[in-house]
């Protein structure tokens, strides 16, 4: 992970009003045992006896702290290790032959270990998980190269434990597929093997204008995989003071890279606003909004927009803001097919950075197993003026409110890689941009905003060059003109244009939704917007 991922992280929360450190915080780890004999088998040493395990006995565990009061983690860093300053926290890195696994020729995946220090400033307990026996692994300085941290000749405890862990897979041992680390957040890259969006193990409080609650993974538990698996599963602990929650996560890389995941919440209070599979993210400026575009690149985003797949079958696209001030979303719902935040536009041209190559960001999408019932999808877009702030973030968020002592499963799938497991047969909506309404060359006597939409892809190919196709357009408050839709041969698709005239002064946001229509179908999955008129004063025409 490179700079930018970790100034994000703490941006992220600080975002909500939480520092990264109290978000992170987890129980020390306990003391250690002696060090192992070889290099390799380092990470394997541990601190406990082994222990019977299962995902049963861990929904247990959790249920029982949700029954009792919640402690907060300590944070007991040594003196030198909280001092670490990025560049410091670097310089550490961990040694690829106490890789856990790293022994076993016959293992496909490989685990190492981020090192306590700057943001992360909690210990988090991690397990081997063998025969269905649990031993925790124990932490020790032979496993970190130093380098220029200036730790190298510092007398570190024996218990500091870990920060966090990543997953490293056959194919290339060099660089890793997934990673957990702060928090419940974790990331994992496809084949174009991009970092780009996060996701969480749940949300509480997201987007209500007041400090949100970050419940953290303090526990993990590794299932050494058998010979030749390309399955990693790994168990958590979570823990905040509003919900514990036990999760497995089952993790397939690949070109897609899969994770399935099973989570048992147990509440110890109730939650205003619950999260369920949360995604986070990062939009400060493409096409359609370029209020902060102060900079020589022409888009830059982890993700262009948000999909939905109905329960009834309708595909809705969302596209990303960076607006003035907290924005609230919410797409109510009944057993959804899936939604995710996606990065559409994968183009070089449009994004000119070499460095960090949005294009190749993955999408991330989240397939719900089984019926979640009622709720809404919830999203809520903040204002940044830093690429390095996650200012988006996307979850489920269910009609049923959580009651303390009860124990409420969710199941589902998250799909990282550059195209989402499902799509619509429709064409899609690619390209959204807004300006000054009106007709050109005749004078406005008012204000309005141009909204251009464009499509590509479903069945446009068959239709003929006179095919009357109709613009569908709805506004909740407003009045639509000058609307219009036309072939767009560039992309073989259509571009449906309108106008949106204000009939009033509110500043209130206006709803927007719109599809193309032919002989009564759909053409097109339905582009929906929200939009905010300037002040009356601000507008000019």
């Amino acid at each position: 992970m490179h700079r930018r991922q970790f100034a994000r992280a703490a941006a992220a929360l600080a975002a909500f009003g939480i520092p990264l450190h109290r978000a992170l915080a987890a129980e020390a780890a306990a003391p250690k045992t002696a060090a192992a004999a070889t290099p390799a088998a380092a990470a394997a040493s541990t601190l406990t006896p082994a222990q019977p395990f299962d995902y049963a006995w861990l929904k247990g565990l959790a249920r029982t702290k949700a029954a009792a009061a919640y402690k907060a983690p300590a944070e007991n860093l040594p003196r030198e290790v909280a001092a670490l300053d990025w560049d410091q926290y670097q310089a550490i890195q961990y040694r690829d032959d106490h890789a856990l696994w790293a022994n076993d020729a016959d293992s496909n995946f490989r685990l190492k270990f981020f090192h306590l220090g700057l943001f992360f400033k909690s210990a988090v307990r991690m397990h081997e998980v063998v025969g269905g026996q649990a031993r925790q692994l124990a932490y020790d300085p032979e496993m970190f190269d130093y380098g220029k941290s200036g730790l190298r000749n510092v007398r570190l405890p024996a218990n500091l434990g870990f920060a966090g862990f990543r997953v490293d897979f056959h194919t290339d041992w060099r660089s890793d597929v997934a990673a957990f680390l702060g928090a419940s957040y974790f990331r994992a890259v496809g084949g174009e093997r991009q970092y780009g969006l996060s996701a969480r193990g749940l949300a509480v409080d997201t987007g209500l204008g007041r400090a949100e609650e970050f419940p953290s993974f303090t526990d993990f538990w590794f299932e050494r995989p058998a010979a030749g698996s390309d399955v990693m599963t790994v168990y958590a602990l979570m823990d905040s003071p509003s919900v514990a929650g036990a999760y497995r996560f089952d993790i397939r890389p690949g070109n897609t890279l899969v994770m399935d995941v099973d989570a048992a919440l147990y509440p110890r209070k109730a939650v205003e606003r619950l999260g369920i599979a949360p995604l986070t993210s990062m939009f400060q400026y493409g096409e359609n909004d370029r209020r902060v575009a102060n900079d020589w690149r022409p888009e830059v985003h982890d993700s262009d927009g948000l999909a939905v797949w109905s329960g009834q079958g309708e595909w809705l696209w969302r596209p990303l803001t960076n607006p003035a001030s907290l924005r609230f979303s919410a797409f109510t719902d009944e057993n959804p097919r899936g939604f995710g935040l996606l990065q559409r536009d994968r183009d070089f041209d449009h994004y000119q950075d070499d460095g960090v190559f949005y294009e190749k960001r993955p999408s991330l999408w989240v397939t719900p197993r089984a019926g979640w019932g009622k709720g809404a999808i919830n999203l809520v877009e903040l204002p940044t003026d830093d690429e390095t702030n996650d200012n988006i973030v996307a979850f489920w968020n269910p009609a049923q409110p959580l009651v303390p002592g009860e124990e409420r499963l969710f199941s589902y799938q998250l799909h990282w890689g550059a195209q989402p497991p499902a799509l619509p047969r429709l064409a899609q909506a690619v390209a959204t941009r807004t300006g000054l309404g009106g007709v050109v060359g005749q004078k406005r006597s008012y204000f309005s905003q141009r909204f251009a939409v464009d499509f590509a892809g479903g069945d446009f190919s068959l239709l003929s060059g006179n095919a009357q196709v109709e613009p569908v357009i709805w506004a909740s408050r407003g009045q639509v003109e000058i609307t219009s839709a036309r072939p767009l041969n560039a992309l073989r698709g259509w571009r449906a244009m309108f106008d949106l005239r204000p009939m009033d002064d509110s500043v209130e946001p206006i709803e927007l939704r719109l599809f193309l229509r032919y002989q009564g179908r759909p053409l097109t999955e339905t582009w929906t917007y929200q939009w905010t008129p300037p002040a009356a004063a601000q507008r000019a025409f």
